[in-house]
């Protein structure tokens, strides 16, 4: 992007000032998904719920505590 903008424009901005620029213009950066040409949606979406409700989930023995030396205040 600035090289275009250099080319059509003369003006020269960095890769940072380019950002700035099209944030003020209300663009953003577009990162196109790359996807394995045998990728099975149907297997990824199990995976998904299967594996990510396991993650989310809190251990059986996860107990309530306060991580920090002092007591939390009274309300």
């Amino acid at each position: 992007m600035a090289e275009l903008i250099e080319r059509l424009f003369g003006h020269r901005y960095t890769p940072r000032g380019v950002s700035y620029l099209l944030h003020r213009l209300g663009w953003s950066p577009q990162v196109p998904a790359h996807r394995a040409v045998g990728r099975d949606e149907r297997a990824v979406g199990l995976c998904r719920t299967e594996q990510w409700s396991r993650v989310r989930g809190r251990p059986s023995s996860w107990a309530r505590g306060w991580s920090s030396r002092t007591r939390p205040g009274r309300t």
